[in-house]
């Protein structure tokens, strides 16, 4: 129970005492290493592997909790947003909403709101500008595979690259997976944060894309190669600390390298 009030100096009391509460099912569900690596100010990515629907509710605000009640935005379809008392408890994190996907409950697509302009990528570029942190599940969905990681979604790289903030990768995982061979719907977890990750050298070649001589679409192409690489190098990171695998190969990007963010040595070879 000591842990339960350790201090959150960065919510009012009345926030603080909700955090709490809400921390209570982490308690008796959720153990982590790698908490010495969480950073203790500054914003940053957080990314996370996805299981289940347990873990969207419970992660948040175990990571909010540890950081000693400071805001982490997450990306989240937007029909959440819209359920009773768990919408509410979303917007307390001042979620970043992805609006493309349709509700399978008609009720709630009604409800949906026209695509907004500037889109996901940017609304998290911004969000991070302005000193806030956000986390992000890169494989879009939940994935209830035991043993594999699902194709990641292509945003993640830009996002990572057009901000130059670092990478928390988180991998989360479940004992009952390694013990039956299968996800759980309800049951302990274990959340791994690793290292902190720096793409600085990826981020400046990025940007360089748009200052080049040449034509627009292959400043683009470069820069979807740079995002693809980075975004792969995360799901290989995630698989290390989940325990999951992720099959698809290293993107063909030439003199990159990704370096640790606290120590810059580096974290993971270069693709060649």
């Amino acid at each position: 129970m000591q842990t339960l009030f350790r201090p959150l100096p960065y919510l009012s009391f009345r926030k603080a005492l909700l955090l709490r509460l809400l921390m209570v099912p982490n308690l008796f569900l959720n153990r982590a290493t790698g908490l010495e690596n969480l950073p203790q100010s500054g914003s940053a990515i957080y990314v996370f592997n996805h299981n289940n629907a347990l873990e969207s509710l419970l992660v948040p605000v175990f990571l909010m909790f540890h950081l000693g009640g400071r805001t982490v935005s997450f990306v989240i379809d937007w029909m959440y947003g819209k359920i009773p008392v768990l919408g509410w408890l979303m917007r307390l994190t001042d979620p970043l909403y992805v609006y493309h996907k349709r509700s399978t409950i008609p009720l709630i697509e009604r409800r949906r709101p026209a695509l907004p302009s500037p889109g996901v990528v940017e609304r998290c570029c911004r969000r991070l500008e302005e000193g806030g942190s956000i986390g992000i599940f890169p494989e879009g969905k939940r994935n209830p595979h035991p043993e594999r990681l699902a194709r990641a979604k292509p945003g993640i790289g830009h996002i990572v690259l057009q901000s130059g903030k670092p990478v928390i990768p988180v991998g989360i995982d479940f004992p009952v997976r390694r013990q039956k061979g299968r996800i759980p719907v309800f049951g302990r977890m274990v959340l791994t944060v690793g290292t902190p990750l720096s793409f600085s050298e990826w981020s400046e070649r990025y940007t360089a894309c748009n200052a080049r001589n040449g034509s627009y679409g292959e400043s683009r192409r470069q820069q979807h190669d740079l995002a693809d690489a980075t975004t792969r190098t995360l799901m290989r990171k995630l698989s290390e600390l989940c325990g999951k695998s992720f099959g698809e190969p290293e993107s063909p990007v030439s003199g990159l390298c990704v370096f640790n963010h606290t120590t810059s040595k580096k974290e993971l070879p270069c693709p060649v």
